[in-house]
């Protein structure tokens, strides 16, 4: 291992690249989280209404955040190789297939709405998150194609754009999200509907402003000047499907094990519901710092990879493990040591906030685990070796963690701790499991 000295230029760099993509990713979340804080104050009722719909449209977010991540390494190879019309030709490639997707995954998933009530939940909550569950689906299109253009700019290392947009998107959301929940300033008070209206014209705005900034972006002019009809052509579709599609998978294994933790904590009340939507919010939140150094950490080592600095390529994957290490080490002291004070920042529910403390006990154990694995994922990203990776989350996941967590939470009696514990086990055999292959992958170069 070489002296620490030595990965401070590393740091350097993937920091300068995650720092805009960490305040991108965490004021994405935090619209999430303004809903739930907000929403919140309405009752226990309407925060397990959020959370079961959200718990549900993950699995759409992540489809399309997941075909357009395939774009990024693609477009980081392309860049160290200073090819720009590839890098054009996949960007627009990309836009097409997250909008015929956006449309299909709409018409897909608006046809389960009626099922939302055989998935044992309190009637009365399904009730209220459907509203808000159809609004957030009309926003499946302008989101997918915000997607694409967040991993075309990241791709070539501008983080910069994605960032003022989503934080001007952030404050937009905060001020509508008080007017149409609450019924401010003349506005009529629609309560979790609100929420989703909003979450509507948010998506809108930012996507129509971040097409707007790239294609005015002076710098982005040698990538965008290659559209043209000529360039919509196969060979980049189906190299963006092959890259996009594992992905997708990989990320749908792993929510889909948050969703069925959800489902299965719905099984036992509302209360513990309540409390599993504030953890996993918060948890969500500090987890988007490490998706954030991941992310710079595709992005570096895609560029050095595709130059062929192979040293490089391997420093960029340590360093990014050092620099998500140290933050997740900080926030994991801190859900443990604040969680009777964290539930009490979303709900006054007393039966609320003693489950969630435990929660945040567990949540606190998995976040090394969790910055680990994503880290480890990004390196195979970076490299676009993401079949294997697929193969593992579903391991990892639904084959390990489920399972365990239906094992602790239901025949041995632990409850939504029982669930949480089996994740936390689920994310450690991937952290191991992602960097044991990066080792394998590179061990030729």
């Amino acid at each position: 291992m070489p002296p620490l000295k030595k990965f401070v230029p590393y740091y350097k760099r993937n920091l300068a690249l995650a720092f805009p993509i960490i305040l991108a990713q965490v004021g994405q979340a935090t619209v999430s989280l303004a809903d739930t804080f907000m929403v919140g104050i309405l009752g226990t009722a309407e925060l397990a209404a959020v959370a079961f719909a959200n718990s549900i449209f993950m699995l759409v977010f992540i489809l399309g955040l997941g075909f357009s991540l395939g774009q990024t390494p693609h477009v980081g190879k392309a860049y160290g190789k200073k090819q720009w019309w590839k890098i054009g030709t996949f960007f627009q490639n990309a836009l097409l297939i997250n909008a015929v997707l956006g449309v299909l995954v709409f018409g897909a998933v608006r046809l389960l709405q009626p099922f939302l009530y055989q998935l044992n939940q309190p009637e009365h909550v399904v009730t209220l998150a459907i509203p808000y569950y159809n609004w957030l689906l009309l926003s499946v299109i302008p989101l997918f194609i915000f997607f694409s253009c967040r991993q075309f700019t990241e791709g070539v290392g501008n983080t910069k754009i994605a960032m003022w947009v989503t934080l001007a998107g952030n404050v937009v959301n905060i001020v509508l999200n008080y007017l149409l929940i609450f019924g401010k300033c003349g506005c009529p008070a629609l309560g979790v509907e609100g929420a989703g209206i909003t979450t509507l014209i948010v998506r809108i705005l930012m996507t129509m402003a971040f097409v707007i900034l790239i294609f005015r972006h002076q710098a982005l002019k040698k990538f965008t000047q290659y559209f043209s009809w000529k360039n919509f052509h196969f060979p980049a579709i189906k190299r963006l499907i092959a890259t996009g599609f594992p992905i997708s998978g990989q990320l749908i294994v792993e929510v889909l094990a948050f969703s069925f933790s959800a489902i299965m904590i719905g099984w036992i009340n509302e209360v513990n519901l309540a409390a599993h939507q504030i953890v996993l919010q918060m948890a969500s939140t500090t987890f988007l710092v490490g998706v954030g150094v991941g992310s710079a950490c595709t992005i570096r080592i895609s560029h050095q990879f595709g130059s062929k600095h192979y040293k490089a390529t391997r420093m960029a994957s340590i360093a990014s493990l050092h620099l998500v290490s140290a933050f997740m080490a900080i926030t994991a002291i801190g859900f443990i040591v604040l969680r009777y004070q964290i539930p009490t920042w979303f709900s006054s529910d007393p039966e609320v906030i003693v489950v969630a403390a435990q929660l945040c006990i567990i949540a606190g154990i998995f976040q090394l685990f969790d910055g680990w694995q994503t880290v480890g994922l990004a390196t195979l990203r970076g490299l676009t070796d993401v079949t294997f990776a697929m193969f593992i989350a579903f391991t990892s996941y639904l084959a390990i963690a489920l399972p365990i967590g239906y094992l602790l939470g239901f025949v041995l009696h632990f409850g939504s701790v029982g669930v949480w514990t089996g994740l936390c086990i689920g994310l450690m055999i991937a952290a191991v499991a992602y960097r044991l292959r990066f080792l394998y992958f590179m061990r030729k170069y």
